[in-house]
């Protein structure tokens, strides 16, 4: 049997979805929580109930588990981001529990640009989170990945209600331009299926990306483009962004977050453009091509 954390996310249900497509019995934890959680619709799984620093209910979570996929993260949140709490803590509670109960596989999700020493809080808390899944010694791969996008998504999606939402121009990070190398989801979660099976990528860090580069500014520009919506952007220095976004996140909860984009856009996440074919067998599919899903979200 399959776990999944995070299966009620953007990619989590997409995972989810295929797995039980493909005949896999699944479960899904969920954190304790008022809210009714977005369950995939029309799928078939086993729920779990257990905050991430219960041991006990964790134990029990992971009874006749094979495989863990260990999607959550926080970073969507913005400056409420709970690096510490959920990314790092919650990847050595639930990697330990793991060990002990002799699971198969662990399967993190983490972020191309990880660094331990990074000044970032994403790439920190993401790096410290993988040293912790190692040293717990539970059988474990670590998928490092581009920015996902996809329908609904966390990215595109974002960009879209940015333009569309933001009275007058667009301000945007400025400076030196950093590179990104956004993947699509369904490119995504083939290479996480995979390495599931996958013996040669078992206790290794495996690198995903798609086939295209792009700076903050070319990818605003092909959702403008997408969309059919002109605006005009501004490059703004990073630290003076930074203390806007926060603001605007702090006074105006309801506006589009855009803070997390300054960690994401702090230095380049780049692979090798041929990483999937080499490593997978897959071509990957072009953002350019790929995002007319925006037109009607």
């Amino acid at each position: 049997m399959i776990l999944v954390t995070g299966g009620t996310g953007f990619i989590g249900r997409i995972l989810v979805s295929h797995l039980v497509t493909l005949g896999y019995p699944v479960r899904l934890l969920l954190n304790p929580s008022r809210d009714y959680p977005k369950l995939p619709r029309g799928v078939s799984v086993e729920v779990a109930i257990s905050s991430m620093n219960d041991e006990r209910n964790l134990r029990a979570s992971m009874k006749d588990i094979d495989t863990v996929f260990h999607l959550v993260g926080t970073e969507w949140k913005g400056i409420h981001a709970e690096y510490e709490e959920v990314d790092i803590r919650a990847a050595r509670m639930f990697s330990n529990v793991a060990k002990q109960m002799n699971v198969k596989r662990f399967i993190y999700m983490s972020h191309i640009g990880a660094d331990k020493s990074s000044a970032y809080n994403l790439l920190r808390a993401k790096a410290l989170a993988e040293g912790a899944i190692r040293e717990s010694g539970v059988p474990y791969t670590i998928v490092r990945s581009g920015i996902v996008y996809g329908q609904n998504d966390h990215f595109t999606s974002t960009l879209r209600d940015f333009v569309m939402k933001t009275r007058g121009p667009l301000l945007i990070p400025g400076g030196d331009a950093t590179l990104i190398q956004p993947i699509w989801v369904e490119d995504l979660i083939t290479a996480l299926m995979l390495c599931m099976d996958d013996d040669a990528t078992l206790n290794q860090t495996i690198y995903t990306g798609g086939i295209e580069t792009f700076t903050f500014r070319e990818v605003l520009e092909l959702v403008m483009q997408t969309i059919r919506k002109k605006k005009r952007i501004i490059p703004v220095q990073s630290s003076i962004l930074r203390q806007i976004y926060i603001a605007n996140e702090q006074w105006f909860p309801k506006h589009i977050p855009m803070y997390f984009w300054l960690d994401y856009m702090a230095e380049d996440r780049i692979t090798a453009l041929d990483i999937l074919p080499r490593e997978f067998g897959l071509m990957p599919t072009r953002m350019t091509q790929n995002i007319d899903y925006l037109r009607n979200e």
